[in-house]
């Protein structure tokens, strides 16, 4: 245990486990257009991160790989800006909400140092 290998499979996990968590919350938002609108992008972007890293883990090149990952990392960073303005916005308590957003946060920066290695080890090629 303790391997990369493993390391990869606990961010796949935790990112579908993310993925899900935002279907949960799309789906308790108050039926209302703010509510939907913003729901349907953080549906998009929330599950999309996780989908991409997928996609990425089973890359053709590297060049595939970063770029997938480079997709997983903007989605990262869509969702993060959801989940804040439904925060913001009052349609969802703070403390309903606040866990998600970090959670969003610490993603987000894994993502975007996986994106930076990758890139330097293409560029070192």
């Amino acid at each position: 245990m303790g391997n990369i290998s493993d390391n990869k499979n606990d961010l796949s996990d935790r990112l579908y486990g993310f993925a899900l968590n935002i279907v949960q919350l799309v789906r308790k938002l108050p039926k209302e257009t703010a509510a939907n609108e913003i729901g349907r992008q953080l549906l998009r972007s929330g599950t999309s991160i996780a989908a991409n890293h997928e996609e990425a883990r089973g890359g053709f090149s590297r060049e595939d790989f970063i770029y997938k990952i480079n997709i997983s990392f903007k989605e990262a960073k869509e969702t993060f800006f959801w989940l804040r303005l439904l925060r913001d916005s009052k349609i969802v308590k703070e403390d309903d909400i606040e866990w998600l957003i970090k959670e969003a946060e610490e993603i987000r920066n894994i993502l975007g140092t996986s994106v930076k290695t990758a890139k330097k080890r293409a560029a070192l090629r």
